[in-house]
């Protein structure tokens, strides 16, 4: 009797050591972001989980500054280039289902290569790992009324008019997001249908996020925020209809909540819509023999898998597997601790004073509060 009274006594105690560590990161947390924003201003919504337990959980601001709609967590804002694992994940469904390779050069989906040589020495998998050396030859500041409007495909055109690549595919990094709209329009013909509809049977079903949207062509102007910038005195509308290249939604173009990416994180690692072994693949570090690159590898098939990329160095003891996105007036980051079970997720539609550091911040407090022990 004694005993079971003593046992219960210790879950007490541990149990309320446990709520006040919570609660001393809720506080931390919290203050870091609270800075960020006002009551009456755009805002966010931020997600900690740990486990099954979510540990913090807060919105911030505006949805939409003339209806006054406020933020929620189940308020769906544009992820930016978060859109990006979406596009790599349906490459490497069809790839399971034996209706692509990764290994396939891109002169097989794209016929009108001015340097058609050029375009046999690019594979998928180099477009999947931003190691294409495709240049981006886009005249976006020259033609901001065209790229307006302009989806995937006039996005990728004036890149299939390349004389020459920026260096040899594999041999080094460099983002493009130009590769993911060719990735899009790579799953359309293999598929046979829009490339958002093929997410959307494929993944968004699966994973059971009814309520996430993708461009697809006009902007999906119901029931989603919009992303706003402080323009001197005032906040102005900053998304679709102002951004030049927002309609090329291959590489930006899905939308979603914070507790709709919690069921993606959750779907992909249930394996229900792509197995375990390509799902292991994509987040493995993708690194070619030929590779020449400054720093070593740190990408997979979209995901980022070093804290090079966010941090410009290492500064936790521990591996990261995330993407960030930044698409006019939103910003957003998603970010997993593996080892740790911690999934780390913010959503905005204004950018933030500085993503990286306060990313920084808030995962120095939960280290701080033993979430990283």
């Amino acid at each position: 009797m004694k005993q079971s009274l003593f046992l219960a006594i210790i879950v007490m105690i541990t149990s309320c050591a446990s709520e006040q560590a919570k609660g001393y990161l809720n506080a931390d947390i919290d203050a870091i972001f609270s800075k960020e924003f006002t009551k009456d201003s755009p805002g966010g919504c931020v997600l900690v989980k740990k486990g099954e337990e979510t540990v913090f959980l807060k919105s911030y601001g505006l949805a939409d500054l003339e209806t006054e709609e406020k933020i929620t967590e189940n308020t769906i804002l544009n992820l930016g280039s978060i859109s990006k694992t979406f596009v790599a994940n349906g490459i490497l469904i069809l790839q399971e289902r034996g209706l692509l390779s990764i290994e396939d050069p891109i002169d097989k989906y794209f016929a009108g290569f001015k340097n058609k040589e050029l375009a046999e020495t690019v594979k998928i998998k180099h477009l999947l790992a931003h190691t294409s050396g495709l240049p981006d030859l886009r005249n976006v500041q020259d033609n901001v009324e065209f790229y307006i409007t302009a989806k995937d495909q006039e996005n990728f055109d004036p890149i299939m008019q390349a004389d020459s690549l920026n260096f040899n595919p594999g041999a080094q990094f460099e983002y493009s997001n130009p590769a993911f709209n060719a990735l899009a329009l790579i799953i359309e013909r293999t598929a046979g249908m829009p490339w958002q509809k093929f997410i959307e049977e494929n993944i968004f079903k699966p994973a059971g996020m009814a309520k996430s949207k993708i461009t697809d062509g006009p902007y999906p102007d119901e029931g989603v925020a919009h992303g706003y910038v402080f323009d001197d005195t005032t906040f102005v509308e900053y998304d679709y209809g102002e951004v030049p290249t927002f309609a090329a939604s291959g590489n930006g173009g899905v939308w979603s909540s914070v507790m709709e990416l919690i069921k993606y994180e959750k779907a992909i690692q249930d394996n229900a819509f792509l197995s375990e072994e390509l799902t292991q693949e994509s987040r493995t570090v993708f690194q070619s023999d030929n590779w020449k690159g400054e720093v070593i590898p740190f990408i997979g098939y979209s995901w980022f898998l070093d804290e090079f990329f966010l941090f410009g160095e290492k500064v936790f003891n521990v591996d990261m597997i995330y993407h960030t996105g930044s698409q006019g007036g939103f910003h957003s980051f998603f970010i997993l601790i593996p080892e740790k079970d911690i999934h780390f997720i913010g959503l905005f539609n204004t950018p933030l004073s500085d993503r990286s550091n306060i990313i920084k911040e808030a995962i120095t407090e939960m280290e701080k509060n033993d979430w990283l022990e």
